[in-house]
């Protein structure tokens, strides 16, 4: 039966079909879960599959640019397809010869850029059943771990010795949605994803304040010019239930487009904690000329995700008999909604002169409403239940960024620069149940056999809490000198100012209005000194908020944002025809300002003299060998401390230096092997090790490290349907991903197996 017969086609839609049904819910959810729709896929354009005009200029000059455009990632064209081909064919992870956006504006690749760039592919992604960006990022790139939690939306990252959305950075396609409370809540899916590019390090002359540990850039599928559709379904042993489709192609010679969705709905492995997922992602692009070009994107999600806020220590220790026990309300909620629209605008104006623009408006609705902390009582052996809390999140953002690049010569050199700007207007409306005074409310349960009780024995009304305005102006500037055909200079500097007015409802004295600023910049050196091998050096200043900066609190208002600085040196190469790859990179990095309580005056405010830093080596190999083989593996090692640190504990000062901060192992790995054994056929496995990390500053609640093993098989039927077998922690692995609070852990996901079944048509 030939792969592309109706009878082929028949088949395969017919598998589809009779699987879908698995998406059907059991039963009705007990949280108030919004409809379970569609989830986003992935597509991107290629420059080669680009939509000619229906009439072609005369312009000879506009033309000849249109040919010599540099083409973009090298993956941006490659259709999911190539996911389930064999894997041995495939390059490894690092892509270093593959041009970003994400570690320069200048379209550098990896090996171009004089820091630690890598890139993940959909096709790595999708090999490896990563369904998550928290999974994409933490089991390929090197040095990362997630430390996600119901409060931070389940996206915040550890890297380099600094945690959290203050210091490591999540954009979409290049944008970024600034951090309310600490919470950010898209992207989180990876089925629209067409690659992810990781920059480890202060980034903040790039994308601004809150990127000192590194970059984490999700870049979405584009509409291409060549027809291509795939559908994808799926179950697993926690009775999630996944479908997923993407379709994209022309509408007439100068008009494509791309659609793409996914949606899951889940048991959950706790009690009580059923889950649901849902995004579309949608994009026109209008090729006005052959120079002018427009794409119209939207992107949105609605996620009901897991009301598990940990699991509650006994003696220091997580007992088995409790791993799977939900101590939330019956009641509770958790709700996302996220809007993304983007209007982009790419124009050759001339021989050598770029211009791009991205106009977006963003929205985030988010609601929790839960009891959060949990602690056991030695002496009644119940379950103490803390922090009834009811929180609503209203933030709107629009804004504009605008970069021109200019290629040309500067005394004979060959020179590559781009400036522009970028602005924005950021509303957070934040509404909870905290009262002045507040209403403290408690209640007690048994360990193992109890009744999960109501929310609403509270008696603390939620009513809003504060409002914030911020306006954020920035300039930035980027260069590449070539000074030989083997030595290139590349620098950056960037001006932000961010104003912020807050109305305060609760307590109208903690309202001010307050005016930041802070520049950063960075400059490296590359040295070639044969093709595809690179050494690179590094010096960057960064800057980070002693608090989120649309939620800046009162006692934060006289503060100005605190400043970081790497030196950073580093060798990589691409070898036998880039199927294989390595990096290795050494750096500092000491970020000062930081907030630490006066030691002649405790009880005052605080002061703006805190030091902590850190200092690594991280290592990158892949290699894809012959009879199928490939193997990729990293490995970061560092040494973190608070150099000055001082806190108010109890009414005594209390110095932390010389401690590890919070959420920061000092060694994390990761090693893939994939063989395709037979015509068809490929088996992987994986690795993820994370060393022990603290919970706490005084380093007294030590969260033990952890080894996770994930694997699968996978076999082609035809050349356009994938079957795959995996299994999440293959060995059961009881582990602790973060913490909430020093005794209460978050529990990863325990033995957890997935069949699928991909089609393209």
């Amino acid at each position: 039966m030939s792969p592309s017969s109706p009878a082929a086609r028949k088949w395969r839609l017919g598998l589809v079909c009779s699987l879908s049904s698995l998406l059907l819910p059991a039963e009705s959810s007990a949280q108030t879960a919004p409809p379970t729709t569609l989830d986003p896929i992935e597509v991107a354009p290629s420059t080669s599959s680009r939509p000619k005009p229906a009439a072609r200029s005369s312009n000879t000059a506009a033309a000849s640019r249109s040919r010599a455009r540099p083409a973009t990632a090298a993956t941006a064209g490659a259709p999911r397809a190539a996911a389930s081909g064999a894997s041995g064919s495939a390059s490894p992870t690092l892509n270093a010869t593959t041009p970003g956006g994400t570690g320069s504006r200048l379209n550098l690749t990896p090996l171009q850029t004089p820091a630690s760039v890598e890139i993940i592919t959909a096709q790595t992604i999708a090999e490896r059943g990563q369904h998550n960006v928290l999974d994409a990022v933490t089991q390929n790139a090197a040095g990362f771990i997630a430390t996600p939690a119901p409060g931070n939306g389940g996206l915040s990252f550890s890297t380099r010795g600094f945690a959290g959305s203050n210091s490591v950075m999540t954009l979409y396609d290049g944008t970024r949605f600034y951090i309310g409370s600490g919470t950010l809540t898209f992207p989180y899916d990876t089925w629209s994803t067409q690659r992810i590019e990781v920059l480890r390090g202060p980034a903040s002359v790039l994308y601004g304040e809150g990127a000192i540990g590194g970059v984490i850039n999700v870049v979405p599928k584009k509409p291409q010019g060549t027809p291509y559709n795939e559908a994808e379904v799926s179950l697993d042993s926690n009775l999630t239930r996944r479908l997923s489709v993407d379709s994209t192609g022309p509408i007439n010679p100068n008009v494509s487009y791309r659609i793409n969705a996914t949606g899951n709905m889940s048991d959950g492995w706790v009690d009580r904690d059923k889950t649901s997922n849902a995004v579309v992602s949608a994009a026109v692009r209008v090729q006005a000329s052959e120079n002018l070009a427009f794409t119209l994107s939207e992107d949105y999600g609605d996620r009901s995700p897991s009301r598990y806020f940990g699991t509650p220590l006994i003696n220091g220790q997580i007992q088995d008999a409790l791993r799977f026990k939900n101590y939330n309300a019956s009641d509770s909620a958790i709700r996302y909604q996220d809007s993304w629209t983007q209007f982009k605008t790419e124009w050759d104006v001339a021989d050598g002169i770029k211009v791009n623009n991205t106009l977006y408006y963003l929205t985030s609705a988010r609601h929790w409403r839960d009891i959060e902390n949990y602690t056991f009582n030695p002496k009644t052996q119940l379950i103490d239940r803390t922090s009834y809390l009811e929180i609503f999140h209203d933030q709107k953002q629009a804004g504009n960024r605008m970069d021109a690049t200019f290629s040309g010569h500067i005394f004979g050199l060959e020179n590559r620069f781009v400036t522009g700007f970028d602005v924005n207007h950021i509303e957070f409306f934040h509404t909870n149940n905290s009262s002045v005074p507040s209403i403290p409310t408690n209640s007690s349960v048994a360990p193992y056999v109890f009744d999960p009780g109501s929310f609403f024995v509270t008696k603390s009304p939620t009513t809003p809490g504060f409002n914030a305005n911020v306006n954020q102006y920035a300039l930035f500037v980027e260069d590449r000198l070539s000074l030989t055909d083997q030595l290139s200079l590349v620098t950056g500097v960037r001006y932000d100012r961010p104003e912020v007015d807050r109305t305060d409802y609760k307590t109208p004295t903690n309202s001010f209005e307050t005016t930041l600023s802070g520049t950063s910049w960075r400059a490296g050196i590359v040295y070639e000194p044969i093709k595809n091998l690179a050494f690179y050096g590094q010096y960057a200043v960064g800057v980070d908020p002693v608090g989120n900066i649309i939620s800046l609190a009162a006692s934060q208002k006289t503060f100005q944002l605190s400043t970081g600085k790497q030196t950073e040196f580093g060798v990589k190469q691409s070898f036998l025809g880039g199927r294989g790859e390595w990096t290795l990179a050494g750096y500092q990095i000491v970020k000062n300002n930081l907030l630490i309580a006066d030691p002649n005056a405790p009880t005052g405010p605080a002061l703006q003299v805190g030091q902590q830093s850190s200092r690594g080596v991280e290592a990158s190999v892949g290699l894809a060998l012959n009879d199928g083989w490939r193997i990729d593996t990293n490995v970061a090692l560092l040494q973190a401390k608070y150099d000055n640190n001082s806190q108010l504990v109890s009414g005594k000062l209390v110095s932390y230096a010389g401690n590890v901060p919070i959420n920061v192992p000092q060694k994390v790995a990761n090693v893939w092997l994939t063989w395709d054994f037979a015509p068809n056929w490929s088996v992987y496995g994986g690795v993820q090790m994370v060393g022990a990390m603290y919970s706490d500053l005084a380093n007294t609640q030590l969260r033990p490290g952890y080894n996770v093993v994930n694997g699968g098989i996978r076999w082609k039927p035809d050349d356009r349907t994938t079957v795959a077998f995996r299994v999440y922690n293959l060995f059961d692995k009881v582990y602790a991903v973060t913490s909430n609070g020093t005794g209460q852990w978050l529990l990863g996901m325990p033995r957890t197996a997935e069949l699928s079944v991909n089609v393209k048509f």
